[in-house]
């Protein structure tokens, strides 16, 4: 009997999970393409030990179904531009940067995610879309708000110096945060323009800052379903709330995908 061709052969069943990564829509060039930050793909695989894949951002996608019937976890990354402010009542037309693509696959993702138990983690604008998806309201712009600038993006610093640690949050008392590292706070790396102003249905808050500008929810009764303001995939191999972040999530994915 002849041996297996190695292109033919099908390749051996993993106990890794799957986990979806919303993509951001742009431009390259003349170029229309999807993408994602290397940084979200490389603390999934090192340090939360999951398989990513990547999700296109397209109105044209209706039947989310088959994404979800596949998918033990969902990661809403950050990205360049706003969740457009029509999405929760806001003003329209926006005089920043949108993405009406990825609006409309991540909040039908994120509710569907809820209803199904699969586990999310949401970051930065992600963090922003769950509040939206959960019926909660988003300040356009913090500053124009009266919050503080230490939360501004800098584009004429280096990486190094744009992902620094900016400010403290104060971790709630019961929450899940400060029973992971054992402390009452935390120094975040948080860059945006927008954020929470009225809170979503279903969420708690897990961290704030001193002005109270809320920098992390988790959905209430849901095993895993949290986002943050800030950016752990840039310090999950050397912080611990960050590296608590993705193992944990890693370890709800696991569980979800042994229950499928």
């Amino acid at each position: 009997m002849p041996a297996t061709s190695p292109i033919s052969a099908r390749p051996p069943r993993t106990h890794c999970p799957l986990v979806g990564i919303v993509c951001d829509r742009f431009f390259v060039g003349d170029h229309d393409v999807h993408g994602v930050k290397e940084s979200y793909r490389r603390a999934l695989t090192e340090v939360a030990r999951i398989a990513p894949v990547f999700i296109p951002a397209s109105e044209e996608i209706e039947d989310f179904n088959p994404y979800l019937a596949s998918l033990s976890g969902l990661l809403l990354p950050g990205g360049a531009s706003n969740v457009s402010p029509g999405r929760y009542g806001g003003r329209e037309p926006a005089d920043f940067l949108v993405d009406p693509a990825r609006d409309h696959v991540a909040l039908h993702l994120i509710r569907r995610a809820a209803d199904l138990g699969i586990p999310m983690l949401a970051i930065c604008r992600g963090f922003q879309e769950m509040n939206v998806a959960f019926g909660g309201t988003l300040h356009a712009d913090i500053y124009a708000a009266g919050h503080s600038p230490e939360h501004r993006e800098d584009a004429s610093e280096d990486l190094v110096a744009r992902y620094r640690y900016k400010h403290t949050v104060a971790l709630a008392r019961d929450g899940i945060f400060s029973a992971w590292i054992g402390d009452a706070s935390a120094r975040v790396n948080s860059l945006h323009t927008q954020g929470i102003d009225t809170l979503g249905n279903s969420l708690a808050i897990e961290a704030s800052t001193d002005d109270g500008l809320v920098e992390a929810i988790r959905v209430e009764g849901a095993e895993f379903a949290v986002g943050v303001q800030w950016h752990p995939e840039v310090t999950a191999d050397s912080d611990a709330l960050s590296r608590s972040l993705f193992t944990h999530f890693g370890d709800a994915c696991r569980r979800y995908a042994r229950h499928d």
